[in-house]
């Protein structure tokens, strides 16, 4: 496999990551898995799509999301939220920022910074936005950590509904992060009106190294690291309350906001229509996943990557055997989509698509690669479909862009959005780092509307 030419400050960076598993990296052939993963399926004929072009001139957009208001507000890493009218028109000045309260991220490369913003339930009635971003370690953390993760409350201006008043943050959960990477944190409000935050292992690799526990954090069910926790933001004063109906509620042997644990970076994550939680979880060297996940499953990491067994001494093969259960005797339960690392680095969430506008989709997961590379960003965008008999993983299949080169994005693809329809968009730029202006947002629409590149 050709091994890209990268600044080595950035090699360091992405070995942290996870995400490099392009670079030298094959994956392990000989198991029945990877016969349903995505590099089997590139000789189907696959769907075709047009992008049109809705905003540029961002940094690196994280989210595109609505209020349920007619508004969209797209959210970037670098701490800016802009809001856009029914028209499809940028607001003059931010809706939110979050610059000042932020660590500093390096432009290179960064997997800190604001990283994910949810409108409360009622938030027509009540103006609330809750936001997920990296703050400045804070006092009495452990020493030699990179950042303190931050989830807070804000509430729209009194006086403008297209601002935040940012002088009333009302923090609601904060955790020490260890390590720069696998900060997770695209919250969302389930259709049951909780909040749901997912959490990365705690950074560096192997979910091993300073502040991690044996073992793993994300298999630790006293860490808050590599879980999806569901908190109850309604009914506590101050802070949170833990809904009566969370699976470990009870159990002295598990935190009570987990919803899910076994993960290593949860950062996309959706519900559709019927609630179900869909949750791409970003692999290490060699297999990416999604998980169609149920209440207080376990996803196997670091036992699994994937379906495959993970070994943390050995990271680059995938070990013949493995415990099948966690800590607590629980099954670790399998992904619904999973694909190697040839010509793939990280798998980017999308959403089950439900809109009207391209009815073939409808049923579809839509999710994405983030790129092949890291010298020039050619991200590729799929779609997952259950087979006939609805157990295993899903059939997955690369659709084609419409008049671009190769039939691909050209461009690193950060994110999915999604409208108050149902549509989707596609979140890139074209640099690794959160730096620069040439973010955009893409709207997934038929071939035939397709403009030219």
């Amino acid at each position: 496999m050709k091994k890209y030419k990268i600044p080595s400050t950035l090699i360091l960076l992405m070995l942290l990551s996870g995400i490099t598993g392009c670079i030298g990296n094959e994956a392990d052939p000989s198991t029945d898995a990877g016969e349903a993963s995505i590099s089997a399926l590139e000789n189907k004929s696959p769907p075709t799509l047009g992008l049109k072009l809705i905003a540029t001139g961002l940094t690196a957009p994280v989210q595109y999301i609505s209020s349920d208001d007619g508004r969209m507000f797209a959210v970037d890493q670098t701490g800016m939220v802009e809001v856009f009218d029914e028209d499809g028109r940028m607001q003059e000045g931010p809706f939110m920022d979050l610059r000042d309260r932020m660590v500093d991220l390096s432009p290179g490369y960064d997997e800190r910074g604001l990283l994910g913003m949810a409108f409360h339930p009622d938030f027509v009635e009540n103006g609330r936005v809750f936001v997920f971003y990296s703050a400045p370690l804070r006092a009495g953390a452990p020493e030699g950590y990179s950042c303190t993760n931050r989830l807070s409350l804000f509430t729209v201006s009194e006086d403008d509904p297209d601002a935040v008043d940012m002088s009333r943050e009302r923090v609601i959960f904060q955790i020490d992060k260890p390590q720069m990477n696998h900060n997770g944190g695209a919250i969302t409000f389930g259709p049951d009106g909780y909040l749901y935050l997912p959490l990365g292992d705690g950074g560096g690799a192997n979910d091993q190294g300073p502040g991690h526990s044996e073992g793993g954090n994300a298999q630790d069910t006293s860490s808050f690291y590599g879980k999806i926790l569901r908190i109850d933001v309604d009914s506590a004063a101050d802070g949170y309350a833990i809904p009566p109906d969370n699976p470990y509620l009870n159990d002295s042997a598990y935190l009570p906001e987990i919803w899910i644990l076994g993960l290593r970076n949860p950062y996309g994550i959706s519900f559709d229509s019927h609630g179900r939680l869909f949750v791409a979880d970003a692999g290490q060297n060699l297999w990416e996943e999604v998980d169609l996940v149920e209440k207080g499953g376990n996803y196997g990491w670091n036992i699994r990557e994937g379906t495959h067994c993970f070994d943390p001494e050995s990271p680059n093969d995938s070990p013949a055997s493995c415990p099948e259960v966690g800590a607590k005797g629980e099954p670790l339960i399998d992904p619904i989509i999973e694909y190697d690392h040839d010509n793939h680095t990280v798998v980017v969430g999308g959403y089950l698509y439900e809109g009207q506008d391209l009815t073939d989709l409808v049923g579809s997961y839509l999710f994405a690669d983030w790129s092949s590379n890291f010298d020039q960003g050619d991200g590729r965008l799929y779609l997952a479909r259950p087979e006939a008999s609805d157990e295993g993983l899903w059939k997955a299949e690369e659709i084609t862009i419409a008049g671009r080169p190769d039939g691909r994005i050209g461009e690193f693809i950060r994110a999915f959005g999604r409208d108050g329809e149902g549509e989707i968009y596609l979140l890139t730029s074209e640099v690794l780092g959160p730096s620069g202006d040439s973010g955009k947002i893409y709207k997934l629409v038929r071939a035939e509307e397709q403009a030219p590149a």
